[in-house]
């Protein structure tokens, strides 16, 4: 059983920082890429980062300048650093990953960490 858990969401004032943090547990030989999706409320979920094993990464325009995507392959941990939020920001968080185990390669997806910007 292949596990994503979430960590770091929160209330915070605009202009703020979080820290998201996201670990794969369980029965994993490889953890290909990771990253962050969110949705928002009468939204679709979109992408807001990803980064692949060799940590190449792919981050919004949205985002981009504001939020950095990082990881620790030991620790088969993802991090997404949010700084200078904005109310717009506002959204469910889930982590994502592309993992190879026992039955294959899947996609994973966690719980979902509630993010608040407010003005």
């Amino acid at each position: 059983q292949v596990q994503l858990v979430e960590s770091g969401g929160g209330l915070v004032q605009a202009g703020g920082s979080l820290r998201l943090s996201c670990a794969a547990s369980g029965r994993l030989f490889v953890v290909n890429t990771m990253g962050w999706y969110r949705q928002a409320p009468g939204k679709q979920r979109e992408l807001v980062a990803t980064i692949t094993s060799s940590r190449i990464t792919d981050v919004a325009d949205s985002v981009k300048g504001r939020f950095t995507i990082f990881r620790d392959n030991a620790k088969n941990t993802v991090y997404l650093q949010m700084n200078s939020l904005k109310p717009e920001d506002t959204a469910v968080y889930y982590c994502y990953a592309e993992i190879w185990g026992p039955l294959g390669i899947h996609d994973y997806w966690g719980q979902g960490t509630q993010v608040t910007v407010s003005s």
